[in-house]
Protein backbone atom coordinates (compact mmCIF):
# COMPACT_ATOMS: atom_id res chain seq x y z
CA UNK A 1 0.00 0.00 0.00
CA UNK A 2 2.83 2.39 0.87
CA UNK A 3 4.50 1.66 -2.47
CA UNK A 4 1.21 2.24 -4.30
CA UNK A 5 0.76 5.61 -2.53
CA UNK A 6 4.31 6.55 -3.45
CA UNK A 7 3.68 5.72 -7.10
CA UNK A 8 0.47 7.76 -7.02
CA UNK A 9 2.33 10.78 -5.64
CA UNK A 10 5.08 10.48 -8.26
CA UNK A 11 2.49 10.19 -11.04
CA UNK A 12 0.64 13.22 -9.71
CA UNK A 13 3.84 15.25 -9.58
CA UNK A 14 4.69 14.21 -13.13
CA UNK A 15 1.23 15.22 -14.33
CA UNK A 16 1.55 18.59 -12.64
CA UNK A 17 5.04 19.05 -14.12
CA UNK A 18 3.85 18.21 -17.63
CA UNK A 19 0.86 20.53 -17.22
CA UNK A 20 3.10 23.33 -15.96
CA UNK A 21 5.49 22.82 -18.86
CA UNK A 22 2.57 22.91 -21.29
CA UNK A 23 1.26 26.08 -19.71
CA UNK A 24 4.72 27.68 -19.91
CA UNK A 25 5.08 26.85 -23.60
CA UNK A 26 1.62 28.25 -24.30
CA UNK A 27 2.17 31.41 -22.29
CA UNK A 28 5.58 31.97 -23.92
CA UNK A 29 4.26 31.65 -27.45
CA UNK A 30 5.45 34.56 -29.54
CA UNK A 31 4.24 35.23 -33.07
CA UNK A 32 6.12 35.71 -36.29
CA UNK A 33 5.45 38.92 -38.23
CA UNK A 34 3.01 37.12 -40.52
CA UNK A 35 1.07 35.74 -37.54
CA UNK A 36 0.18 39.34 -36.66
CA UNK A 37 -1.08 40.01 -40.17
CA UNK A 38 2.02 42.06 -40.99
CA UNK A 39 2.65 42.01 -44.74
CA UNK A 40 6.15 43.10 -45.66
CA UNK A 41 6.41 44.15 -49.28
CA UNK A 42 4.47 42.91 -52.30
CA UNK A 43 5.90 39.48 -53.11
CA UNK A 44 4.51 36.25 -51.68
CA UNK A 45 6.55 34.23 -49.19
CA UNK A 46 7.44 30.61 -49.77
CA UNK A 47 5.46 27.85 -48.00
CA UNK A 48 7.58 28.05 -44.83
CA UNK A 49 8.54 31.72 -45.15
CA UNK A 50 12.09 30.59 -44.37
CA UNK A 51 15.49 30.17 -45.99
CA UNK A 52 14.69 26.47 -46.23
CA UNK A 53 12.10 27.29 -48.91
CA UNK A 54 15.13 27.32 -51.22
CA UNK A 55 15.40 23.71 -52.34
CA UNK A 56 18.19 21.76 -50.64
CA UNK A 57 19.04 24.37 -48.00
CA UNK A 58 19.21 23.03 -44.46
CA UNK A 59 19.62 24.77 -41.09
CA UNK A 60 20.97 23.33 -37.86
CA UNK A 61 21.47 25.01 -34.48
CA UNK A 62 23.16 24.36 -31.17
CA UNK A 63 21.90 26.47 -28.28
CA UNK A 64 24.16 26.67 -25.23
CA UNK A 65 22.59 27.77 -21.93
CA UNK A 66 24.60 27.00 -18.81
CA UNK A 67 24.60 28.54 -15.36
CA UNK A 68 24.04 32.26 -14.92
CA UNK A 69 26.48 33.55 -17.51
CA UNK A 70 26.57 31.40 -20.66
CA UNK A 71 24.03 32.21 -23.39
CA UNK A 72 25.60 31.46 -26.75
CA UNK A 73 25.48 28.99 -29.61
CA UNK A 74 26.03 28.05 -33.24
CA UNK A 75 23.82 28.25 -36.32
CA UNK A 76 24.73 26.33 -39.48
CA UNK A 77 23.33 27.05 -42.95
CA UNK A 78 24.05 24.17 -45.32
CA UNK A 79 23.59 25.04 -49.03
CA UNK A 80 22.96 21.43 -50.05
CA UNK A 81 23.15 18.05 -48.27
CA UNK A 82 26.02 16.70 -50.38
CA UNK A 83 29.80 17.12 -50.07
CA UNK A 84 30.22 20.89 -50.43
CA UNK A 85 33.93 20.70 -51.14
CA UNK A 86 33.38 18.32 -54.03
CA UNK A 87 30.32 20.23 -55.24
CA UNK A 88 30.88 23.89 -54.46
CA UNK A 89 28.18 26.53 -54.86
CA UNK A 90 28.69 30.01 -56.32
CA UNK A 91 28.95 32.56 -53.52
CA UNK A 92 29.67 36.18 -52.73
CA UNK A 93 30.18 38.45 -49.73
CA UNK A 94 29.08 42.05 -49.37
CA UNK A 95 30.40 44.15 -46.49
CA UNK A 96 28.47 47.22 -45.34
CA UNK A 97 30.55 48.07 -42.26
CA UNK A 98 33.48 45.79 -41.60
CA UNK A 99 33.71 45.90 -37.82
CA UNK A 100 33.52 42.12 -37.57
CA UNK A 101 35.20 38.79 -38.14
CA UNK A 102 34.00 36.89 -41.19
CA UNK A 103 36.43 34.01 -41.63
CA UNK A 104 36.87 32.79 -45.18
CA UNK A 105 35.54 35.94 -46.83
CA UNK A 106 38.63 36.73 -48.90
CA UNK A 107 38.65 33.37 -50.66
CA UNK A 108 34.93 33.63 -51.38
CA UNK A 109 35.60 37.08 -52.82
CA UNK A 110 38.52 35.84 -54.91
CA UNK A 111 37.22 32.49 -56.15
CA UNK A 112 33.48 33.17 -56.17
CA UNK A 113 32.38 29.98 -54.43
CA UNK A 114 31.49 28.48 -51.03
CA UNK A 115 32.86 25.05 -50.15
CA UNK A 116 31.68 24.49 -46.55
CA UNK A 117 28.54 25.00 -44.49
CA UNK A 118 28.15 28.63 -43.39
CA UNK A 119 28.43 28.94 -39.61
CA UNK A 120 27.33 31.82 -37.36
CA UNK A 121 28.48 32.12 -33.76
CA UNK A 122 29.91 34.40 -31.06
CA UNK A 123 32.76 36.80 -31.89
CA UNK A 124 35.58 35.23 -29.91
CA UNK A 125 34.57 31.70 -30.93
CA UNK A 126 35.10 32.23 -34.67
CA UNK A 127 38.56 30.55 -34.74
CA UNK A 128 37.34 27.55 -32.76
CA UNK A 129 34.27 27.12 -34.95
CA UNK A 130 36.38 27.47 -38.11
CA UNK A 131 38.75 24.79 -36.83
CA UNK A 132 35.82 22.45 -36.16
CA UNK A 133 34.39 23.05 -39.65
CA UNK A 134 37.77 22.11 -41.14
CA UNK A 135 37.80 18.89 -39.11
CA UNK A 136 34.25 18.09 -40.20
CA UNK A 137 34.99 18.65 -43.89
CA UNK A 138 38.30 16.75 -43.91
CA UNK A 139 36.55 13.73 -42.38
CA UNK A 140 33.90 13.48 -45.11
CA UNK A 141 34.16 10.52 -47.48
CA UNK A 142 35.71 11.72 -50.72
CA UNK A 143 37.88 14.36 -49.05
CA UNK A 144 40.75 12.06 -48.11
CA UNK A 145 43.20 13.88 -50.38
CA UNK A 146 42.01 17.42 -49.60
CA UNK A 147 44.74 19.67 -48.17
CA UNK A 148 42.98 23.03 -47.93
CA UNK A 149 39.52 23.96 -46.69
CA UNK A 150 38.02 27.47 -46.57
CA UNK A 151 35.52 27.56 -43.67
CA UNK A 152 33.03 30.43 -43.78
CA UNK A 153 32.24 31.59 -40.24
CA UNK A 154 30.49 34.82 -39.26
CA UNK A 155 29.71 36.30 -35.87
CA UNK A 156 28.11 38.90 -33.68
CA UNK A 157 29.14 39.89 -30.18
CA UNK A 158 26.97 38.29 -27.48
CA UNK A 159 29.16 39.53 -24.61
CA UNK A 160 26.41 41.50 -22.88
CA UNK A 161 24.44 38.36 -22.03
CA UNK A 162 27.18 35.75 -22.15
CA UNK A 163 30.68 35.11 -20.89
CA UNK A 164 32.26 35.82 -24.25
CA UNK A 165 35.81 35.57 -22.92
CA UNK A 166 35.18 31.96 -21.96
CA UNK A 167 34.81 30.89 -25.61
CA UNK A 168 32.45 28.09 -24.71
CA UNK A 169 31.78 26.68 -28.19
CA UNK A 170 33.25 23.18 -28.59
CA UNK A 171 33.84 21.08 -31.73
CA UNK A 172 30.93 18.86 -30.70
CA UNK A 173 28.64 21.91 -30.66
CA UNK A 174 29.67 22.69 -34.24
CA UNK A 175 29.38 19.09 -35.40
CA UNK A 176 25.88 18.87 -33.87
CA UNK A 177 24.70 22.02 -35.65
CA UNK A 178 25.93 20.74 -39.02
CA UNK A 179 24.87 17.11 -38.63
CA UNK A 180 21.41 18.03 -37.31
CA UNK A 181 20.78 20.52 -40.10
CA UNK A 182 17.54 19.84 -41.91
CA UNK A 183 14.97 21.40 -44.17
CA UNK A 184 11.55 22.46 -42.93
CA UNK A 185 10.65 25.11 -40.34
CA UNK A 186 13.53 27.01 -38.74
CA UNK A 187 13.56 27.80 -35.04
CA UNK A 188 13.84 31.55 -34.46
CA UNK A 189 14.55 34.00 -31.67
CA UNK A 190 16.98 33.36 -28.80
CA UNK A 191 18.43 30.17 -30.25
CA UNK A 192 21.70 29.06 -31.83
CA UNK A 193 23.98 31.96 -32.66
CA UNK A 194 21.22 34.33 -31.56
CA UNK A 195 20.97 33.03 -27.99
CA UNK A 196 22.78 36.03 -26.47
CA UNK A 197 22.22 38.82 -29.00
CA UNK A 198 20.46 42.20 -28.63
CA UNK A 199 18.60 44.18 -31.32
CA UNK A 200 17.43 47.78 -30.90
CA UNK A 201 17.80 47.30 -27.13
CA UNK A 202 15.41 44.34 -27.08
CA UNK A 203 16.24 40.67 -27.39
CA UNK A 204 17.46 39.83 -30.87
CA UNK A 205 18.35 36.47 -32.32
CA UNK A 206 17.87 34.28 -35.37
CA UNK A 207 15.19 35.16 -37.89
CA UNK A 208 14.31 33.98 -41.37
CA UNK A 209 11.96 34.73 -44.26
CA UNK A 210 11.59 34.06 -47.98
CA UNK A 211 10.06 35.44 -51.15
CA UNK A 212 9.00 33.68 -54.33
CA UNK A 213 8.84 35.28 -57.76
CA UNK A 214 5.87 34.64 -60.04
CA UNK A 215 6.31 32.06 -62.79
CA UNK A 216 6.50 34.81 -65.40
CA UNK A 217 9.70 36.01 -63.72
CA UNK A 218 11.22 32.55 -63.35
CA UNK A 219 9.46 31.34 -60.21
CA UNK A 220 12.71 31.61 -58.26
CA UNK A 221 12.89 31.68 -54.45
CA UNK A 222 15.08 33.90 -52.28
CA UNK A 223 15.52 32.97 -48.63
CA UNK A 224 17.28 34.94 -45.89
CA UNK A 225 18.49 34.02 -42.41
CA UNK A 226 19.76 36.72 -40.04
CA UNK A 227 21.63 36.92 -36.74
CA UNK A 228 20.58 40.28 -35.26
CA UNK A 229 22.71 42.17 -32.77
CA UNK A 230 22.54 45.83 -33.79
CA UNK A 231 20.78 49.07 -32.93
CA UNK A 232 19.24 52.26 -34.23
CA UNK A 233 15.68 53.54 -34.31
CA UNK A 234 13.34 50.57 -34.74
CA UNK A 235 10.85 50.90 -37.59
CA UNK A 236 8.38 48.15 -38.43
CA UNK A 237 6.88 48.50 -41.89
CA UNK A 238 7.30 52.26 -41.55
CA UNK A 239 5.78 52.54 -38.07
CA UNK A 240 8.07 54.32 -35.55
CA UNK A 241 7.92 51.54 -32.98
CA UNK A 242 11.20 52.39 -31.26
CA UNK A 243 10.26 56.02 -30.74
CA UNK A 244 6.77 55.27 -29.49
CA UNK A 245 8.11 52.66 -27.07
CA UNK A 246 10.65 55.21 -25.85
CA UNK A 247 13.72 53.16 -26.72
CA UNK A 248 15.99 54.29 -29.57
CA UNK A 249 19.44 55.55 -30.52
CA UNK A 250 20.23 59.15 -29.43
CA UNK A 251 17.14 59.28 -27.21
CA UNK A 252 19.07 60.75 -24.28
CA UNK A 253 20.86 63.31 -26.43
CA UNK A 254 17.60 64.51 -27.95
CA UNK A 255 15.60 64.75 -24.73
CA UNK A 256 16.56 66.77 -21.67
CA UNK A 257 13.97 64.87 -19.68
CA UNK A 258 15.93 61.62 -19.94
CA UNK A 259 18.42 61.18 -17.12
CA UNK A 260 21.57 59.09 -17.16
CA UNK A 261 23.14 57.34 -20.10
CA UNK A 262 21.31 55.41 -22.74
CA UNK A 263 23.28 52.24 -22.08
CA UNK A 264 22.58 49.00 -23.94
CA UNK A 265 18.97 49.91 -24.64
CA UNK A 266 19.68 53.01 -26.71
CA UNK A 267 22.91 52.04 -28.46
CA UNK A 268 23.48 51.70 -32.18
CA UNK A 269 26.60 49.53 -32.19
CA UNK A 270 26.46 45.84 -32.84
CA UNK A 271 26.34 43.63 -35.90
CA UNK A 272 24.06 41.81 -38.27
CA UNK A 273 24.96 38.69 -40.22
CA UNK A 274 22.73 37.98 -43.21
CA UNK A 275 22.81 34.74 -45.20
CA UNK A 276 21.01 34.83 -48.55
CA UNK A 277 20.12 31.70 -50.52
CA UNK A 278 18.47 31.45 -53.92
CA UNK A 279 17.72 28.77 -56.47
CA UNK A 280 18.12 31.29 -59.28
CA UNK A 281 21.14 30.40 -61.46
CA UNK A 282 23.46 33.28 -60.55
CA UNK A 283 27.21 33.66 -60.86
CA UNK A 284 29.33 35.23 -58.12
CA UNK A 285 29.11 38.70 -59.65
CA UNK A 286 25.33 38.88 -59.56
CA UNK A 287 25.24 37.14 -56.18
CA UNK A 288 27.27 40.04 -54.84
CA UNK A 289 24.78 42.47 -56.33
CA UNK A 290 21.98 40.48 -54.67
CA UNK A 291 23.83 40.52 -51.35
CA UNK A 292 24.20 44.30 -51.51
CA UNK A 293 20.42 44.73 -51.69
CA UNK A 294 19.91 42.82 -48.43
CA UNK A 295 21.31 45.90 -46.69
CA UNK A 296 18.32 47.89 -47.98
CA UNK A 297 16.06 45.51 -46.07
CA UNK A 298 18.14 46.01 -42.95
CA UNK A 299 17.96 49.78 -43.43
CA UNK A 300 14.16 49.65 -43.56
CA UNK A 301 14.12 48.31 -39.99
CA UNK A 302 15.84 51.45 -38.69
CA UNK A 303 19.47 50.36 -38.46
CA UNK A 304 21.91 53.20 -37.91
CA UNK A 305 24.82 51.33 -39.51
CA UNK A 306 27.02 52.67 -36.75
CA UNK A 307 30.79 52.84 -36.51
CA UNK A 308 30.82 49.76 -34.28
CA UNK A 309 28.49 47.64 -36.38
CA UNK A 310 29.75 44.70 -38.41
CA UNK A 311 27.19 44.14 -41.14
CA UNK A 312 27.89 41.34 -43.61
CA UNK A 313 25.91 39.47 -46.25
CA UNK A 314 26.85 36.03 -47.58
CA UNK A 315 24.89 34.98 -50.68
CA UNK A 316 24.91 31.71 -52.59
CA UNK A 317 22.99 29.92 -55.34
CA UNK A 318 21.83 26.31 -55.09
CA UNK A 319 21.01 25.94 -58.80
CA UNK A 320 22.62 22.63 -59.90
CA UNK A 321 23.80 24.03 -63.24
CA UNK A 322 26.07 26.63 -61.64
CA UNK A 323 27.82 24.39 -59.11
CA UNK A 324 31.56 23.86 -59.36
CA UNK A 325 32.60 20.21 -59.31
CA UNK A 326 36.05 19.51 -57.88
CA UNK A 327 36.44 16.47 -60.12
CA UNK A 328 36.03 18.57 -63.26
CA UNK A 329 39.48 19.28 -64.70
CA UNK A 330 38.42 21.02 -67.90
CA UNK A 331 40.08 24.37 -68.67
CA UNK A 332 36.70 25.91 -69.48
CA UNK A 333 33.23 25.85 -67.97
CA UNK A 334 29.95 26.48 -69.71
CA UNK A 335 26.79 27.38 -67.76
CA UNK A 336 23.56 29.30 -68.17
CA UNK A 337 23.08 32.16 -65.72
CA UNK A 338 20.55 34.93 -65.38
CA UNK A 339 21.26 38.17 -67.19
CA UNK A 340 21.62 41.51 -65.46
CA UNK A 341 18.19 42.54 -66.70
CA UNK A 342 16.62 39.61 -64.84
CA UNK A 343 18.02 40.69 -61.47
CA UNK A 344 15.65 43.46 -60.38
CA UNK A 345 12.81 41.18 -59.18
CA UNK A 346 15.35 39.20 -57.14
CA UNK A 347 16.59 42.47 -55.63
CA UNK A 348 13.05 43.24 -54.46
CA UNK A 349 12.72 39.72 -53.08
CA UNK A 350 15.89 39.90 -50.97
CA UNK A 351 15.00 43.34 -49.60
CA UNK A 352 11.59 42.16 -48.42
CA UNK A 353 12.86 38.84 -47.03
CA UNK A 354 15.69 40.49 -45.10
CA UNK A 355 13.38 43.07 -43.55
CA UNK A 356 10.89 40.43 -42.41
CA UNK A 357 13.62 38.08 -41.17
CA UNK A 358 14.88 40.83 -38.85
CA UNK A 359 11.38 41.40 -37.48
CA UNK A 360 10.98 37.65 -36.94
CA UNK A 361 14.25 37.50 -34.99
CA UNK A 362 12.79 39.99 -32.50
CA UNK A 363 9.15 38.88 -32.45
CA UNK A 364 10.14 35.28 -31.67
CA UNK A 365 12.84 36.12 -29.10
CA UNK A 366 12.03 35.81 -25.40
CA UNK A 367 13.41 37.80 -22.47
CA UNK A 368 16.86 36.59 -21.39
CA UNK A 369 18.62 37.18 -18.06
CA UNK A 370 22.28 36.25 -17.82
CA UNK A 371 25.77 37.58 -17.15
CA UNK A 372 24.32 40.12 -14.70
CA UNK A 373 21.95 41.66 -17.26
CA UNK A 374 18.38 41.28 -18.45
CA UNK A 375 17.30 42.05 -22.00
CA UNK A 376 13.55 42.22 -22.40
CA UNK A 377 11.74 40.77 -25.39
CA UNK A 378 10.03 43.26 -27.69
CA UNK A 379 6.61 43.84 -26.04
CA UNK A 380 4.18 42.27 -28.49
CA UNK A 381 0.97 43.82 -27.12
CA UNK A 382 2.33 47.37 -27.17
CA UNK A 383 3.87 46.84 -30.58
CA UNK A 384 0.57 45.59 -31.99
CA UNK A 385 -1.18 48.73 -30.71
CA UNK A 386 1.39 50.93 -32.46
CA UNK A 387 1.15 48.94 -35.69
CA UNK A 388 -2.63 49.25 -35.65
CA UNK A 389 -2.48 52.98 -34.95
CA UNK A 390 -0.27 53.41 -38.00
CA UNK A 391 -2.51 51.11 -40.08
CA UNK A 392 0.28 48.61 -40.66
CA UNK A 393 -1.98 45.79 -39.49
CA UNK A 394 -5.74 45.65 -38.96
Amino acid sequence: MAMRNKLFVVAAVLCVSVFAATQTVASNFRPRASDLGLKVGILPAGPLNAITDVSGVEVGQTTIIRGDDIRTGVTAVVPHPGNLYQEKVPGAVFVSNGFGKLAGSTQVEEMGNVETPILLTSTTSVPRVADAVISYMLALPGNEEVRSINPVVGETNDGYLSDIRGRHITPDDVFAAIKNAKGGPVEEGAVGAGTGTVAFGWKGGIGTSSRRLPASLGGYTVGVLVQTNFGGVLMIAGAPVGQELGQYYLRKELSQSVNGVGGEKDRADGSCMMVVATDAPLDARNLKRLAARALLGMARTGSSGSNGSGDYVIAFSTAPQVRIHASEKSLTQSMEVLTNDAMSPLFEAVIEATEEAIYNSMFKATTVTANGHTVEALPIDKTVVILKEHRVIK
